[in-house]
């Protein structure tokens, strides 16, 4: 009885070590073909014991059709004697139709005199949970790998204790390392480390163990080619138990990102046409000489006759004069000066320790340069000269503005002396003069736009003969109010806007803040605004991108605004001038060519220019009643632009004796304009409001 209950107990006991062990058991009698499955087998696959019965071929037909082949496999080769276990993972169906993932284990556990195989038994595990992980694990490992191919990484790891390294693939094609196995001698990467960057590399390289922190570094290596690459790496000690641990680190090639950055680094500093530095390097590079103390020379260099080699041989003409003159300035300096292209024809040039006779040799030289300048097709009948103002700083007080301005004072007396030529800045004279130089106009206007001294304006159009009623168009102006109240016409500021390469900026805050101020007047009908834009502007890739961003966020319709363009600014950049019109008819903006007739090639332009309105220039207008060749000029072009569909507008009609001519001329027929002077644009829009209202109420 002692024995039996002794057996009782030790059942219990394995039956509840299965059940806590989620282990199902089976028992395979080959002789008479019987197989036992335990209770907690069949509870394993969602059934009662009397549910299923215990036939050799149960589990296999239970078995995922995918499984079975291999686990009939795992068994044959064991009862052949090829294996000293069954072990195998297969899916069996469970109850309510999803799949158990198990591991089974088993062996054969009886044999005959023979040594026959007689009965096997094994277990079966659960592993559902641990294949999911799998699973999922590998889905990670995936992306991983994926992400490591599209970034280019490669991974390598040094043990410590062994001084072994090991490069993957990609850290073997970086290096330009051809080999069959991860290993490699600890001391190769060594060995491609460009010389200039090898100390802070390897000290990069060797974070202190026990830190858990990541290094990032930079550096070249030399691939045995010759070719040098940049690379980067991100490098992290990994302790390891028991072991002296391992260094792992990840390398990418970015010599491709590393040569982006200095072509955009390059492209920041230069003009794009002439290689020169541009004119935010420039001022940099003058700010940081004169802080250094060391007395220098600024030349200011303005290019004469250039606007008539534009007009009559075109702008690839101009380019490839400006490239020309360019390489000849650079080819009169000293190597530790510096040239700049400020803009258009202008250019500036730093020559630091430069006494009077040196920088009088120089400035002789670039006027050599200048004439003997490649102008290309229109070399047998057009020229190129220079006016160069020269202004000596040895006081580290002084401004970059300054500099400049005194340097540009200079150059507008070698014009006024009659050009081809060069003068120097004369601090007397300037003093004597009582005025503001260039620069501070140009500091002055900037100031005036955060200030609000800058007011803007606006000049009716009127049709001749009729009320202004009936065209409701006004061309926004801007005065610069100076500090002492004084209202400074454009004609001070505007060029030096345009000279100090300010005049993109002015032309953006009169747009959006005329727009800003009186979007609901232009969207009621009241008034279209008429926008004066500079060459800076014109060539501005972003122009249409601020435009329509301020049409956005204010409301204004395109169809109320119109843009003028001069000849001089579309001849600064005649594609740009052309992309900018044919943009502006696609938004149905209304298009001006102002002063036309003062330029060489105003009817090429009206040609190439789809424009609604022609802009007379003033000059044909104001003496028309004593001049019987301005009449006819006036009336050639407002034949012609009738004929286009154009409308016209005569400018500095300011007399009623020219206004009593123009309309005898037949001017007046629907295309005439006659321009008030100018006032307030605020008084002008609230005029029109109140028209506008005044007729709806009626």
């Amino acid at each position: 009885m002692a024995g039996r209950g002794n057996k009782s107990r030790k059942g219990t006991f394995w039956a509840k070590a299965l059940e806590r062990a989620h282990l199902g058991v089976w028992d395979w009698d080959l002789a008479t073909g019987d197989c036992f499955y335990s209770a907690t087998w069949t509870r394993m696959l969602g059934y009662d014991e009397s549910e299923l019965a215990n036939t050799s071929d149960l589990w296999l037909q239970l078995t995922h059709p995918d499984d079975r082949e291999r686990a009939l496999a795992s068994g044959d080769r064991h009862i052949a004697g090829q294996t000293d276990a069954i072990e195998t993972e297969l899916r069996l169906k469970h109850k309510q139709g999803h799949w158990v993932w198990v591991l089974d284990r088993g062996g054969i556990v009886e044999r005959d005199a023979t040594g026959k195989p007689l009965r096997l038994m094994g277990v079966q595990t659960d592993i559902t949970r641990q294949k999911a992980a799998e699973a999922e694990l590998e889905q990670v490992n995936v992306r991983f790998r994926l992400a490591l191919a599209a970034s280019g990484t490669g991974i390598w790891h040094y043990d410590l204790a062994t001084n072994r390294s090991y490069w993957d693939t990609r850290t073997r094609d970086i290096f330009g390392l051809v080999a069959d196995t991860d290993e490699v001698t600890a001391d190769l990467w060594h060995s491609y480390l460009h010389p200039d960057d090898k100390e802070a590399t390897e000290q990069a390289h060797l974070p202190p163990p026990g830190s858990d922190g990541v290094t990032a570094s930079q550096y070249r290596i030399i691939r045995r080619d010759g070719q040098i690459r940049h690379v980067e790496s991100l490098v992290r000690f990994i302790a390891s138990a028991g072991a002296a641990g391992q260094i792992l680190g990840t390398v990418r090639d970015i010599t491709e990102e590393k040569l982006r950055e200095q072509e955009l680094a390059y492209a920041a500093r230069h003009d794009a046409l002439t290689g020169l530095w541009n004119r935010s390097a420039f001022d940099r590079l003058l700010a940081d000489h004169i802080a250094a103390g060391a007395p220098l020379a600024v030349f200011y260099v303005d290019l004469d006759y250039f606007k008539a080699l534009n007009d009559f041989a075109g702008h690839a003409a101009g380019d490839l004069a400006l490239k020309s003159v360019a390489a000849g300035i650079r080819g009169c300096l000293p190597p530790a000066a510096h040239a700049a292209r400020l803009g258009g024809d202008e250019f500036a040039l730093l020559v630091p320790h430069c006494d009077a006779a040196q920088a009088e040799r120089i400035a002789a030289a670039v006027l050599g340069a200048v004439r003997e300048a490649d102008l290309g097709v229109a070399a047998s009948t057009r020229k190129l000269a220079a006016s160069i103002g020269i202004a000596f700083v040895d006081d580290a007080n002084t401004t970059v503005a300054d500099a400049l301005a005194c340097a540009d004072d200079a150059c507008y007396a070698a014009k006024a002396a009659g050009r081809n030529r060069f003068a120097v800045f004369s601090p007397a004279a300037e003093a004597g003069s009582g005025g503001l130089n260039a620069a501070r106009i140009a500091a002055d206007t900037v100031d005036a736009m955060e200030e609000g001294r800058l007011k803007l304006f606006g000049q009716e159009i009127h049709l001749l003969g009729r009320p202004w009623q009936e065209s409701r168009h006004v061309e926004v102006l801007a005065r610069l109010v100076a500090r002492n109240g004084r209202l400074v016409p454009p004609g001070e500021f505007i060029p030096v806007a345009e000279r100090f390469g300010i005049a993109s900026r002015l032309d953006r805050w009169i747009i959006r803040t005329a727009l800003s101020r009186h979007g609901a007047a232009l969207r009621s009908g009241a008034l279209t605004l008429g926008f004066n834009l500079s060459a800076q502007t014109l060539s501005d890739p972003q122009l249409w991108a601020f435009v329509d961003g301020v049409i956005e966020e204010t409301g204004a319709p395109h169809s109320g605004i119109g843009f003028e363009i001069t000849e001089t600014a579309a001849v600064t950049n005649f594609d740009a001038a052309e992309q900018f019109v044919r943009k502006a008819r696609e938004r149905h903006c209304r298009v001006s060519l102002d002063d036309f007739g003062a330029g060489m090639s105003s009817f090429e332009y009206l040609r190439r220019f789809p424009v609604d309105t022609i802009k007379i220039d003033g000059s044909f207008i104001e003496h028309i009643t004593q001049s019987r060749f301005d009449r006819e000029i006036v009336l050639a072009i407002t034949s012609i632009a009738r004929s286009l569909g154009c409308d016209v507008v005569g400018e500095k009609i300011e007399r009623q004796d020219t206004l009593a001519m123009l309309s005898d001329m037949g001017v007046a027929y629907g295309q005439g304009f006659l321009l008030h002077r100018p006032e307030p644009l605020e008084q002008i829009v609230a005029r029109a409001t109140e028209l506008v209202a005044a007729r709806k109420a009626s």
